[in-house]
């Protein structure tokens, strides 16, 4: 493990990334790790609608700035403790966006959720952790999501 030097954590800014985050702040502390936290908004499925989604698309908007808050947070309040944790904000298509990052940050390990899709989300988002998996350059850690 001593070859762990860069972690990031994946943060689609929804509630369930709490957990992927403190797992890069455990490991990053463990191991002496730089950590960076990429929040990836997924614009993409908006512009699949031929229809205006307006309603849509404004609660969308206001449920990420809420979540955003709450890792920012939590985010903060571990950089209050002195650790240094870089964030990240990118938008567009998600596999896209996070191989470039791993790629300009020279990332050793991908922490994120091990994201378990229904139907409708499959068919909003697409198979978005399966593509990036089969592209992925270094290792990664796929962390379950809590049961409801």
């Amino acid at each position: 493990m001593e070859d762990i030097k860069r972690i990031l954590v994946v943060s689609r800014i929804t509630k369930d990334c709490q957990k992927a985050i403190h797992y890069g702040i455990a490991l990053s502390k463990k191991y002496g790790a730089a950590l960076s936290v990429l929040h990836m908004i997924d614009t993409f499925w908006l512009k699949r609608w031929n229809v205006p989604m307006i309603s849509g698309e404004e609660e969308y908007k206001k449920e990420l700035k809420r979540t955003k808050q709450e890792l920012d947070d939590m985010i903060n309040m571990e950089k209050k403790k002195g650790m240094v944790i870089k964030e990240l904000l990118k938008e567009g298509d998600p596999t896209e966006e996070i191989l470039k990052v791993i790629k300009e940050e020279d990332i050793d390990l991908v922490i994120m959720l091990a994201h378990e899709e229904g139907r409708f989300e499959h068919f909003l988002f697409g198979r978005g952790n399966e593509a990036l998996i089969r592209q992925m350059p270094c290792s990664i850690l796929l962390v379950k999501k809590e049961p409801e």
